[in-house]
């Protein structure tokens, strides 16, 4: 936000503090982020009581106006001696009070070399009251007092909605600060715990968490069993168990159960840390569009001074007089303030990005995550990515008169006695199917191939295809041989040394893989995938998914130059890896994806990552992606085009037919623009 802050709002602080928006490394205490709020909400305050004091003021102002008292019919009937000077004391209140934002921000704009919607503002209210001032002791003319007062109150107006809707967008943001508890129960040396801020946690310390108690900092459960929301972190709806050994993030919500945590991680290394740091930087860095956007206020800047000075030297030269010339120019330079052009960008990424945020889409640049919208190919790691990193049964093969269920039963029951990684995707597999099954009795390993035991008066054995061979067993059935040719890991169950079935296991394919991938290619994105696994199982995986192409047996220094093939066809190309390995490949990518990020969400190598884990977030990102640019096309149409039509109404086209545009109705048409862009830019909210 800092960037955008910068960009937008510099000329709205008359404290001249913005560097401190940059400072917010201090997470542990979250004292920057609080700063931050805090001063935003100063300035929305200021804005505020600087509109209503103006406008109270205002009020006499317009009631002793020359103009409106003779467009009124009332010439005559309010005025009285010396008016003029009151008007003049009342507008100098207004001049100097109320459009004190706008002067200072003339200033510092002239001072960075970089003219904009403050230098029209300031220009514009300078001569409306130098004029009018001159004329009120002595110089021929009308005073337009109520001009330059309705034109202040008018921005000052504008200006406090924008501010409260930047406040808005951002919320999201200053929301996941204010998760955090600050205080934790400290576990001491004799057994009592003791109440501390979160901010003299230090790493070892043990802290104890109640129910219902929210996390205070990230670490490993040393004690207990619960479990907990992660919700607000991560946006995994479903509980999460927690037990001894499982990590912990500070802001999850303790379930029924209290447990006592050892602290891991403190201050900028924890989780949140470093969720609102890349938000935040994210809302910094610079996009495309917003220097499009910076561009186009520059030249807005230009064309209104131009047009503002040849509007007032046409007029007289055509023999207008110097008051009509002079409220032509101001008008101009009014209506064509690039307010809106400011704010068309800068918001749009504000609101998107905390909406990617609360989606567990952490974006770390902006460039590449503009750059998503036009994605046509998509390659995903296999292990851990596309799959669930564990090994699970993927087929069970009865023979004989054996159901698949029976089969499962006997191999479960066998290996319930090992700790072997295949024993433990049987017993998973059972207990998914709710199948039951009975200890072995006179269980005994086989060294190198397999287990045996006595289950239910057979004698079963839960072997590999080596056993088979070094006992002459053949197994003629062509499923088994087609799952043994796709790479899985098969492994036959025998009962009185006769093959009754076999289990297949393989790294299980995630259900979200299949829906992300039938969402992306409907969208018309090829799908691919590279591994390092043999080329039977990324076959069997392709083939699974329904894959595009896929690239097998592949090292992770060539997986870079895999990516780099692909992009080579022409393809606009996003990787979506696990961030460690596969860094390389993310760098290359023209956007890199991070899945499976857990607690660890410093991944330098990639552009935007994937808290949740899930494959179908891939298409989230394509989708909010291209909502955003839409969303940022519409606001920049809207905040340049109506200039088109709103300078020459404000120079006086219109004039000979008997239609002007006053400075305050232009002031009013500027703001609208303003409060459109800011409302179609929190309407991406429910794109």
């Amino acid at each position: 936000m800092a960037e955008q802050d910068k960009n937008n709002h510099e000329h709205h602080d008359e404290h001249g503090d913005h560097e401190n928006h940059e400072n917010h490394g201090d997470h542990e205490n979250h004292g920057g982020h609080e700063d931050h709020q805090g001063h935003h909400a100063h300035m929305v305050k200021d804005f505020r009581r600087r509109f209503w004091i103006s406008l109270v003021l205002t009020v006499p102002i317009l009631v002793l106006a020359p103009l409106l008292q003779e467009l009124l019919g009332l010439t005559g009937t309010l005025g009285f001696p010396g008016d003029s000077f009151v008007q003049f004391g009342l507008a100098t209140v207004v001049f100097f009070y109320g459009g004190w934002p706008f002067l200072k921000g003339l200033v510092d704009e002239l001072r960075g070399k970089q003219p904009g919607m403050m230098t029209l503002i300031g220009v514009a209210i300078i001569v409306a009251y130098t004029y009018s001032s001159a004329v009120v002791f002595g110089l021929p003319g009308k005073v337009f007092f109520w001009e330059l007062a309705s034109l202040i109150v008018v921005m000052l107006l504008g200006h406090w909605i924008e501010m409260r809707s930047v406040m808005g967008a951002s919320g999201a943001l200053e929301e996941l600060v204010k998760m955090m508890p600050s205080e934790a129960h400290r576990l001491m040396d004799n057994g009592k715990t003791e109440d501390v801020p979160v901010s003299e946690l230090e790493k070892g310390d043990r802290v104890v968490i109640k129910p219902g108690e929210k996390v205070p900092i990230d670490g490993i459960v040393v004690e207990g069993h619960t479990s907990v929301n992660e919700a607000m972190l991560t946006g995994e709806s479903a509980l999460v168990e927690k037990q001894k050994d499982d990590e912990v993030i500070g802001g999850a919500v303790n379930g029924e159960s209290s447990i006592t945590i050892e602290v891991r991680k403190t201050g900028d290394e924890t989780y949140l840390s470093q969720v609102v740091d890349m938000v935040k930087k994210a809302q910094e860095s610079r996009s495309r569009s917003q220097d499009l956007a910076d561009r186009a206020a520059l030249w807005l800047t230009i064309i209104a001074l131009t047009v503002g000075f040849a509007t007032l030297g046409i007029w007289l030269m055509i023999g207008k007089e110097f008051v009509f010339s002079l409220e032509r120019m101001v008008t101009v330079m009014v209506i064509t303030c690039p307010h809106a052009l400011g704010l068309a960008v800068p918001l749009v990424v504000a609101v998107s990005t905390s909406l990617a945020a609360g989606r567990g889409l952490l974006i770390r640049d902006r460039s590449a995550f503009e750059r998503a919208r036009n994605l046509n190919a998509i390659i995903f790691d296999k292990t851990g990515t596309l799959t669930e990193g564990r090994f699970g049964v993927s087929d069970v093969v009865a023979l004989e008169d054996r159901d698949r269920g029976e089969i499962l039963r006997l191999a479960a029951s066998i290996e319930s006695r090992s700790e072997h990684p295949i024993a433990r995707g049987i017993l998973d597999q059972a207990g998914e199917d709710n199948i039951d099954f009975p200890d072995p009795r006179e269980f005994k390993a086989i060294a190198g191939k397999g287990a045996q035991g006595e289950v239910d008066g057979e004698h079963v054995k839960v072997v590999s295809p080596g056993y088979l061979s070094e006992n002459s067993i053949d197994v003629e059935n062509t499923e088994i041989s087609d799952l043994a040719e796709e790479g899985k890991t098969v492994v036959y169950v025998l009962v009185d040394e006769k093959p009754v079935g076999a289990v297949a296991l393989a790294d299980i394919i995630r259900e979200e893989s299949r829906q992300a991938i039938r969402q992306l290619k409907e969208q018309g994105i090829e799908v691919m995938m590279l591994t390092g696994d043999a080329r039977a199982v990324a076959r069997w995986v392709a083939r699974e998914l329904e894959l595009d192409d896929y690239f097998a047996e592949v090292l992770p220094e060539a997986k870079a130059a895999k990516v780099r093939e692909v992009k080579d066809r022409g393809r606009i190309v996003a990787m979506v890896g696990d961030g460690v390995n596969d860094a390389p490949a993310l760098v290359e990518a023209h956007v890199g994806v991070a899945i499976g990020a857990g607690t660890d969400v410093a991944i330098e190598a990639a552009d935007i990552v994937l808290v949740r884990s899930d494959p179908r977030d891939t298409v989230a990102i394509v989708n909010l992606a291209g909502a955003t640019y839409q969303k940022m096309v519409q606001n920049l149409w809207w905040a340049t085009g109506y200039n088109v039509v709103a300078i020459p109404l404000a120079a006086g086209v219109l004039y000979p037919v008997g239609f002007l545009l006053p400075p305050a109705v232009g002031a009013l048409v500027m703001s609208i623009s303003t409060v459109i862009v800011a409302v179609n830019a929190k309407l991406l909210g429910r794109a």
